[in-house]
């Protein structure tokens, strides 16, 4: 089994040479960069399986980073961001991210993030039952991993996928956040209520506000997407 290769793109040294250590002592292939434009070619070169991308960084931001790399070849990356404010990363998880962390972190729980992050692509990959679901005028495409809205694909992330299909296979179920985190990131303990929150945000940003209910003092369920 080939090695799969991470590329990092961090302006700290210490924080990108802690990262890249502590992935190859994992088994994977790390290739560092220290600003946007060089972030962007690695990933161009080098088609990693994933991307660690800091937010700030030099020549252009991790925003525009992660679109010009999701413009070149959908790949799955995940943030590492100074901010914690809602804004901020929810224009992550619009351009294209499937998980965010919040600095300091412990190296840790971002090798935690990566393996389930990787885990979910390729569970998406082996989906073999053919199955659609209508969601109002949109069509959820299990076997395909789309979401079709007049013929034409919506661009969704892995995760928002993910966390759609969890929702819509089972209508009539809502689902405490914790219980998204369980399913939908394979966090069993210690995540954080707020990316379920942020990814959820970033759904009906994209799909329209209905698509997903708030169940009041429990967490959410598909809502009326008509």
């Amino acid at each position: 089994m080939s090695r799969r290769t991470i590329v990092v793109v961090e302006d700290e040294a210490t924080i990108a040479g802690a990262i890249a250590a502590r992935l190859r002592s994992e088994g994977f292939d790390v290739e560092v960069a220290g600003t946007g434009p060089d972030g962007v070619a690695a990933c161009a070169r080098l088609a990693p399986d994933l991307v660690v991308l800091d937010r700030m960084l030099p020549g252009f931001d991790g925003v525009e980073a992660c679109r010009r790399i999701q413009a070149d070849r959908p790949v799955p990356v995940v943030f590492l961001t100074a901010m914690d404010a809602e804004t901020d990363v929810l224009v992550g998880l619009g351009v294209g991210a499937d998980d965010y962390v919040t600095k300091p972190f412990s190296p840790r729980e971002l090798v935690a993030r990566i393996h389930a992050v990787l885990r979910r692509t390729a569970r998406s990959a082996d989906v073999t039952a053919p199955a659609r679901i209508a969601l109002g005028d949109d069509v959820l495409d299990l076997e395909g991993r789309r979401l079709l809205r007049d013929g034409t694909e919506v661009p969704l992330t892995p995760t928002e996928l993910d966390l759609l299909a969890a929702l819509a296979t089972r209508p009539g179920r809502a689902f405490s956040r914790d219980e998204l985190l369980a399913e939908v990131w394979e966090w069993r303990s210690g995540g954080s209520t707020r990316t379920v929150d942020s990814h959820v945000a970033a759904l009906r940003r994209k799909l329209g506000p209905g698509v997903v209910r708030t169940v009041t003092g429990h967490g959410y369920a598909l809502g009326d997407p008509s």
